[in-house]
């Protein structure tokens, strides 16, 4: 296959998907996908055998729902526009308001979907500003102290997103708050969105907890229906992204391995958060810039910046600790690439954009996607 190709690996998906279903039962709760992390929809015929329901927060996420994976979708968006707001309702079996302001402009044409809004706990254990929605300043949700006593008739949900790849225990901190700030409304609704960010999938996440705190939530509010919409959960340690050694170059001791992807079109979220990522049969060594890279012998003959092939003098990250020299043509696999990696890629610099391939659970590798030039010069068309 010739690179650079994403590669999600159907068994390890599947694997995923029945880990999920399986807590969704044992804790009598509903975990739909979240678009914003996976949009693969050539896979959507798996996740039916599995979960029933996906999350979008706009008007395309909710048409893809809607066409593709053949259920209305539960939306949330910060803000609906006037002209997409009738065709979004149809696509819709949920619909989440971000503030009060914009329920009173739109919930008499929300017709046939169950309301909610988003409530701000003013707590999160996030670290990332970025990615932290209950920052201060936030735009995301309405604070306890501006809801009134009596909700709206037609409200029948809360919605609560305060994670990102977070652990139960996380999660357990969280619900104190949650239930401090809002609990008064609870009796009045009929559901409640715990949102994005549970990481039930990874190896360290502690299920037995999580099973625990929703029966003990089920005992205090048996009539709310309890939903989680993660993205990375069901796309977690996946699949990788195949790149391949282009050139490699040297500056003052610096040797950077250039490849035929980019960290800024295809690895965003490695930047953004930032993160470095595993990089297989190689180590991440955490160097000083401020020495020299020939003060790091015996190392230094095999150690290399990885650098992306496009004209952003900061599209690289480094730097990796491999057992040989690397050679021209030689690939590059960068693990766990799939959740959020997929849906955030761009066509800057006209950078070939990377296939997307599926590894059968029998072996075969099926191309899902192959991107051509018209697909960059569309774009702009």
């Amino acid at each position: 296959m010739k690179t650079p190709y994403y590669m999600i690996e159907e068994q390890k998906l599947r694997q995923n998907l029945a880990l999920i279903s399986d807590v969704s039962h044992r804790t009598d709760t509903e975990w739909i996908l979240a678009f914003k992390a996976f949009a693969l929809w050539k896979t959507f015929p798996i996740f039916r055998e599995y979960i029933h329901s996906t999350t979008a927060s706009s008007l395309s996420e909710a048409r893809l729902a809607f066409e593709e994976f053949g259920a209305k979708a539960h939306t949330y968006s910060p803000a609906y526009k006037d002209d997409e707001f009738d065709e979004i309702v149809s696509y819709s079996s949920h619909l989440t308001f971000n503030s009060l302001s914009q329920y009173e402009r739109f919930h008499q044409r929300a017709v046939g979907c169950s309301l909610g809004l988003r409530v701000n706990p003013e707590y999160s254990e996030v670290g990332t500003l970025l990615y932290n929605p209950c920052a201060p300043g936030t735009r995301f949700g309405v604070t306890a102290d501006k809801l009134p006593e009596q909700l709206p008739s037609d409200i029948r949900g809360f919605h609560c997103h305060c994670h990102c790849e977070s652990g139960a225990d996380v999660f357990e901190r969280t619900l104190q708050h949650i239930e401090e700030k809002f609990a008064r409304w609870f009796p009045q609704l009929e559901w409640i969105n715990f949102g994005g960010g549970h990481l039930v999938t990874r190896c360290d996440y502690d299920i037995n907890l999580l099973v625990n705190m929703m029966q003990a939530f089920h005992a205090r509010w048996p009539h709310l229906k309890v939903i989680f919409e993660p993205g990375s959960a069901f796309a977690w340690q996946t699949g990788p992204l195949v790149a391949q050694v282009v050139d490699v170059v040297e500056d003052k001791g610096i040797r950077t391995a250039i490849l035929d992807v980019s960290f800024t079109c295809h690895m965003p979220d490695c930047l953004e958060m930032p993160y470095f990522p595993e990089v297989r049969g190689a180590e991440h060594i955490d160097v000083d810039e401020t020495n020299h890279i020939s003060h790091f012998s015996p190392f230094n003959s095999h150690l290399y910046r990885l650098g992306g092939n496009s004209c952003l003098s900061g599209d690289f990250m480094g730097y990796w600790q491999f057992d040989h020299e690397l050679q021209i043509g030689e690939e590059i696999i960068f693990e766990d690439m799939i959740h959020y990696t997929t849906v955030k890629t761009n066509t800057f610099n006209g950078i070939s954009h990377p296939a997307i391939c599926m590894l059968r659970a029998d072996g075969m590798l099926e191309v899902l996607r192959q991107f051509t030039y018209e697909d960059y010069r569309d774009r702009m068309d």
